[in-house]
């Protein structure tokens, strides 16, 4: 039975990064992170997964980010195989971060 993985919207997403209640993942490619990004987000890649293992608690809010809301879904399954309990895949990625003007920043700043 496939686990049916919760959205947030990015308002939501953002709130709760701010508020210091969830992490945001965001899974996009090394370039595409570096150059436009949410603020505080996490890149997370399989070198980067230990560093995310140390860091964050199994029961920790995890919200994951892709470029349009759909590659993330498979990490979030992933990561509740893991063991993770409170996983939710952004809704439109970063893209609909984008198109909900939320805040970026980047490695050319």
């Amino acid at each position: 039975m496939t686990t049916e993985i919760e959205t947030v919207t990015p308002q939501q997403a953002w709130q709760q990064v701010q508020d210091g209640t969830a992490v945001l993942l965001d899974i996009r490619d090394l370039k595409n992170f570096s150059y436009r990004r949410a603020p505080q987000a996490f890149h997370l890649t399989n070198q980067s997964y230990g560093a995310f293992l140390d860091r964050y608690d199994y029961d920790f809010p995890i919200l994951v980010s892709c470029y349009h809301g759909i590659s993330s879904l498979n990490v979030a399954h992933f990561l509740i195989e893991q063991g993770f309990d409170r996983v939710y895949s952004v809704q439109g990625g970063f893209e609909g971060w984008l198109r909900a003007g939320l805040p970026t920043e980047s490695d050319l700043d």
